[in-house]
């Protein structure tokens, strides 16, 4: 079952999902929160690498580099060009809630893609969430760290995981505070 706005408030108010900084009035839609796009992005050096191999155990943050975004400052995002980037709010959630990220449809009808896959939050995740951002217009678009760039939704699971991610011990991303690569790279034989 999808959270209301109503029970999102609720669930926030009693800790089932806990978001930093707090959020203000303006980020909840009627089944949703609104999160912000962080300073950080994680961008490819294509220039110094041919291509990506999933078999090199090289760990694929080495093949981007970092870029800080200062405030006020815009990070343009290029058509057909791929980025990962960080949100601004913390986000944990109890062993029996799931958060799933979305897009937002006005950056959407710009052709912004915040995700390609990576939409579901586990049970027990703690951190912040990476975007994969995608350009798929064919005009540059300038993106401000601290705009609304993407929604989280919330589920109530029938009853809490028994392997809620946090406890996993194959989890690669929990806890996370900036953009990480996939850490795919070593695991194909």
């Amino acid at each position: 079952m999808v959270l209301s706005d109503v029970d999102i408030k609720r669930y926030l108010a009693e800790g089932k999902i806990r978001v930093s900084p707090e959020l203000p009035p303006e980020q909840f839609g009627s089944c949703s929160v609104d999160f912000r796009l962080g300073p950080e992005f994680s961008v490819f050096d294509h220039s110094k690498h041919a291509y990506i191999d999933l078999r090199n155990r090289t760990a694929i943050q080495e093949l981007m580099s970092t870029v800080i975004v200062e405030p006020g400052e815009a990070f343009i995002l290029q058509p057909r060009e791929f980025v990962l980037a960080i949100t601004e709010e913390h986000l944990e959630l109890d062993d029996d809630v799931l958060g799933r990220l979305e897009g937002r449809s006005s950056l959407g009808r710009i052709g912004i893609i915040v995700h390609g896959t990576a939409g579901l939050f586990d049970p027990g995740w703690r951190g912040k969430a990476t975007l994969e951002l995608s350009n798929l217009g064919r005009m540059p678009v300038a993106l401000y760290p601290g705009m609304r760039i993407c929604s989280m939704t919330f589920e109530q699971l029938s009853t809490p995981s028994s392997n809620p991610y946090h406890s996993k011990p194959s989890n690669k991303y929990a806890g996370q505070q900036s953009p990480i690569a996939s850490r795919l790279s070593g695991e194909l034989k």
